[in-house]
């Protein structure tokens, strides 16, 4: 500003070399002209930058559209561009997610959380049908509002081939007893999965033993195959982690629970909106209950008896996991205590494979002396 009216005044001064002056400012004749016709006409005003702004934005979107986005940012704060888009009500015209990006830049809407995509996985694996798998786990224990109602565990299950959430349970320990009751419920509404991986922490394993946990056990008598992710990759069980960043992200980091039961009240409505509302982007923007379906294998009340094959030798294993045989004993495992087991000769000599159910869970040598 202070160099256009240098200029200005030096090119009106009497005698003045106009040429010189353009050289000398590094300006063009044509713009020198434009700069004195703007101060004759407003004065030092008019020597101001100008807005580039078009007069006329014939494309720009239309207002209703852009409150409708507004809106729906209001409400769900945490979800981007994709997500609102793919929300907009049915019949309007849904502009590009770039544009509703854009909307929300233009009115200074920061969305809570936002994540760098560059650093999401380029492709992902999934199963090829609802209840094949479930991926269950507990996600990281946090502090009610009221200390002398401890912390909040919740558990979580979630089908592999969805996203959709089965279970969202809060609880004040991480015990077999609470998992075994969260589950009878899913699956009394859902229906039995196929398989069930989780990590290698408690209570599905029994904390350095090679043996089956009572949560397992119980599994495998309904005909649940129950598997474990590596050690130290979480990564096996990435459709869970990512749900549990959003649910800290989306509930636990926003709201202050007073007690599980109040918990579980906001974990109610999250799981509604997580399923049925929340588009998801890796199922095209629609939401987790648009690809899942209940399974056709339902939960029995009573657990159904095993049977084993002829020529199998039954042994019910002991309170304390020990297995007696030909007058000795052998350490089984608690997780299997009461349970019959069938054993079965192998092709050495002394040596006996351990049968819970279909699954060898053991061996026992009778030529290694006691």
């Amino acid at each position: 500003m202070d160099s256009r009216l240098e200029f200005v005044t030096l090119a009106l001064a009497p005698g003045a070399n106009m040429r010189a002056l353009c050289r000398s400012h590094g300006i063009s004749p044509k713009t020198a002209y434009k700069l004195l016709k703007r101060f004759e006409d407003s004065g030092a005003e008019g020597l101001k930058d100008k807005s580039r702004r078009p007069l006329t934005s014939p494309n720009r979107t239309a207002p209703d559209l852009e409150g409708q986005v507004l809106a729906l940012h209001e409400k769900y704060p945490c979800w981007g561009a994709g997500k609102l888009r793919a929300l907009l009500p049915e019949g309007v015209a849904r502009p590009h997610h770039n544009t509703v990006a854009a909307i929300l830049r233009r009115h200074g809407c920061q969305i809570v959380g936002a994540i760098d995509r560059s650093t999401l996985a380029p492709s992902r694996f999934e199963h090829e049908a609802p209840n094949v798998l479930w991926q269950m786990d507990f996600k990281g224990h946090f502090a009610l509002t009221d200390e002398r109602a401890g912390r909040c565990h919740p558990l979580t299950v979630l089908d592999d081939h969805s996203r959709f959430l089965v279970c969202l349970q809060a609880f004040s320990r991480e015990t077999h007893e609470n998992v075994q009751k969260a589950l009878t419920q899913t699956f009394r509404l859902y229906g039995l999965p196929q398989r069930i991986t989780c990590d290698n922490g408690g209570p599905w394993r029994v904390a350095g033993q090679d043996s089956l946990s009572r949560l397992e056990a119980w599994l495998i008598r309904l005909g649940v195959h129950v598997s474990h992710s590596r050690p130290y990759h979480p990564q096996t069980q990435g459709k869970d982690e990512r749900l549990h960043r959003t649910l800290k992200l989306e509930l636990i980091d926003r709201t202050g629970f007073n007690s599980l039961p109040d918990c579980q009240v906001g974990f109610d409505h999250w799981r509604h909106q997580y399923n049925l509302i929340r588009p998801h982007g890796a199922l095209g923007q629609k939401s987790p209950g648009t690809r899942y379906a209940a399974s056709a294998r339902a939960f029995p009340e009573a657990l159904p008896p095993i049977s084993y094959n002829e020529g199998d030798t039954i042994i019910t294993v002991r309170k304390s996991g020990q297995l007696q045989f030909k007058r000795r004993s052998f350490w089984i495992g608690e997780g299997l205590a009461e349970q019959p087991v069938a054993l079965r000769p192998s092709d050495v000599d002394g040596v006996y494979n351990v049968f819970f159910c279909d699954r060898e869970v053991s061996s026992i040598d009778l030529r290694i002396s006691s």
